[in-house]
């Protein structure tokens, strides 16, 4: 039985979690958000906590534990408050921009790289060199974040690129004459 199975998830008055068709549906102020169930995991809605549940003691019931419990609450927490990623280009001449759903970003090419936002997700840029990827889904603020990063990864020796605004870039030391 998985431990992060067994935690009830508390539910605010202003959530509202539903189990209808295969789906569990949850709304909240900031949106609402579905996930797809399955019959090896049920879930008991009270008024104020969600219980997780499996349906036998198969390896396959406990492997989907825990998961559904973390899927549920962070569709719980992503309506309530939501989540966002901040990155950071480093290098010269590195900007953002936003306009409405449209990300811009100047990393260094020939064109400028957009990206458009996808649904119930917002960029913010509170400085030219950074960038906020907000949205209720975590699973998909984390995708498009990376994404983003991946169009241009920090390397070694400058330290240029997109990173994350936690991530430490470990530096190497260039080459030395003799």
């Amino acid at each position: 039985m998985s431990r992060i199975g067994k935690m009830p998830i508390t539910v605010p008055a202003s959530v509202k979690v539903a189990v209808k068709d295969g789906y569990i549906h949850v709304e909240g102020p900031k949106g609402k958000l579905n996930c797809k169930t399955r019959d090896e995991v049920t879930l008991k809605i009270g008024k104020e906590e969600i219980i997780v549940e499996v349906a036998d003691d198969s390896k396959a019931s406990n492997s989907y534990h825990g998961l559904y419990r973390q899927l549920v609450h962070n569709m719980v927490v992503g309506v309530t408050t939501g989540f966002s990623k901040t990155l950071e280009l480093v290098g010269t001449g590195f900007r953002a921009q936003t306009d409405g759903s449209t990300l811009t970003l100047n990393i260094g090419y020939s064109h400028p790289v957009v990206f458009e936002a996808p649904e119930n997700v917002k960029f913010e840029t509170p400085a030219p060199t950074k960038i906020v990827v907000w949205g209720i889904n975590k699973q998909v603020v984390g995708n498009l974040a990376a994404d983003i990063r991946a169009m241009r990864k920090p390397e070694p020796y400058l330290g240029k690129g997109i990173k994350y605004d936690n991530e430490h870039i470990r530096r190497k030391e260039g080459k030395t004459g003799k």
